[in-house]
């Protein structure tokens, strides 16, 4: 009689699983058909990013993506599971940079090339880890297409694709406000911003009229930001303040004088119907600013402190200056009063650091051209939303979306390819280096410092990776 082995009480997924798959990728089952008459179904896997390790959100969205993959295979389909991983820029360097930090090594001290070294070290090391997650999943995913997005083929879309958009005037370099992580030490994104109610305070200030005949009342949650100050507004239409437009006010604390000047984005009803304008440090000030030709005060570090133009509150963290401000002008009988407010703050999405408007040089691309399209599409019902009350939300966010800060202050990722004239400024956008500045035959040129938000090139990602 034959001897039959006894089955194991409990099932070792380690005993079967590995050669199983093994055998799944040796038989080229995860491979689409090349029969021409069965019809494609491709899936481009939204790429992990190489910062450590799957999580169980992962684990979900990737075992979701292969049951519709497998089950798509079963019909007949030349189904394609397209994997590969995503450079992630800001929290891959971050990562870096706290693992040197933690050998006494800095950015800095060893430059650009020999950091990037051991961010493609980390890429191999952590990526690679990925990968294996990915197939002790058994994820059905066509090996033999892996991608990741600083490829050869991929960086050369990225680069060919930023050039095209310059060269139409979708791309452009200016001075804008833009939201800046002091932690990060980096431009991010509005998307890249999450905002949370916080308890906080309305201080009520006093602005001295110049010519001694009284004061204005405004309210601010940020009274460090007075230090960059360079007018007051009120509506043009407020009884109350139309015989003020024109005339000054000396800045609280420093003295300098400073405009009152109308604008229709005062909201009469709102505190005290004047608004502070620090175009430096806030959206909206800056637009005003822009309409008034206000000047710009920036008073911030890029790690949040007090810069040279804060005069004796130099050098103090923000929060710090912020009490040392508010303690000053009540000894100053400045202070009418304060409230208590609560209204929500932005912070950084990867590190929960308070995120601060700032002015600052970078490239960005114009979204509206971009949006208009897009729109259309919706609301001529080529592309619907189900549950069809998601249009509304849709339509709020791209007819206000304001132009995409792309630059990032960072060594890891696609680097912008603009190329500066150290003889005449001269910037030069191209696919390739160039060996002489288009504009005086000068060959001092300097690449730009920063690189790509890394949603610009994940954003080709369904199209590079598939040519």
């Amino acid at each position: 009689m034959a001897r039959i082995d006894a089955i194991a009480k409990t099932f070792e997924p380690a005993e079967h699983e590995e050669a199983l798959y093994r055998a799944w990728q040796e038989g080229g089952f995860f491979q689409p058909s090349s029969d021409p008459s069965r019809p494609p179904y491709t899936i481009v896997i939204p790429p992990p990013n190489i910062t450590g390790q799957l999580h169980m959100g992962h684990a979900l969205d990737n075992s979701l993506q292969d049951l519709l993959i497998r089950f798509k295979r079963m019909q007949g389909y030349a189904a394609l599971w397209l994997p590969g991983t995503d450079h992630a820029s800001i929290a891959t360097e971050a990562k870096i940079v706290e693992a040197m930090r933690q050998e006494g090594l800095t950015k800095e001290g060893i430059g650009r090339e020999a950091f990037l070294e051991r961010a493609w070290a980390w890429k191999k090391e952590y990526g690679g880890r990925i990968i294996e997650q990915l197939k002790r999943l058994g994820s059905s995913c066509d090996w033999s297409r892996e991608r990741f997005t600083m490829d050869e083929g991929l960086s050369r879309a990225v680069t060919h694709v930023f050039v095209r958009l310059y060269k139409k005037g979708l791309i452009y370099r200016g001075e804008r406000i833009i939201n800046w992580c002091p932690h990060c030490l980096t431009s991010i994104s509005d998307a890249e911003v999450e905002y949370e109610e916080q308890q906080s305070h309305f201080w009520h200030i006093r602005y001295p009229l110049s010519d001694g005949s009284g004061h204005l009342v405004l309210a601010t949650t940020r009274p460090e930001t007075l230090l960059g100050d360079t007018a007051v507004a009120v509506h043009p239409e407020d009884e109350r303040y139309r015989h003020l437009i024109g005339k000054t006010v000396i800045l609280p604390l420093v003295g300098r004088e400073i405009p009152v000047i109308a604008d229709t984005y005062v909201d009469r009803e709102f505190g005290t119907g004047v608004v502070k304008i620090t175009p430096a440090h806030d959206p909206n000030d800056f637009e005003v600013g822009s309409r008034h030709n206000l000047p710009i005060q920036n008073v911030l570090t890029e790690d949040a402190h007090i810069n040279e133009n804060g005069g004796v509150y130099a050098g103090l963290d923000r929060f710090e200056a912020r009490k040392k401000i508010v303690s000053d002008l009540e000894a100053a009988r400045l202070l009418e009063k304060t409230e208590p407010h609560r209204h929500n703050v932005g912070a950084c999405y990867r590190c929960s650091t308070t995120v601060e408007p700032r002015v600052s040089f970078q490239w960005f691309v114009a979204m509206k051209p971009l949006a208009e399209p897009a729109i259309d599409a919706v609301r001529k019902q080529q592309t619907r939303f189900v549950p069809e009350r998601f249009e509304k939300i849709y339509f709020n966010w791209m007819e206000n979306i304001r132009d995409w800060c792309i630059s990032r202050q960072l060594w890891w990722g696609h680097r912008i390819p603009a190329w500066y004239c150290s003889d005449c400024g001269e910037v030069t956008v191209s696919e390739t280096e160039p060996q002489h500045c288009s504009k005086c035959g000068g060959t001092n040129l300097v690449q730009d410092n920063d690189t790509l938000d890394t949603w610009f090139s994940s954003a080709l990602w369904p199209f590079s990776t598939l040519g």
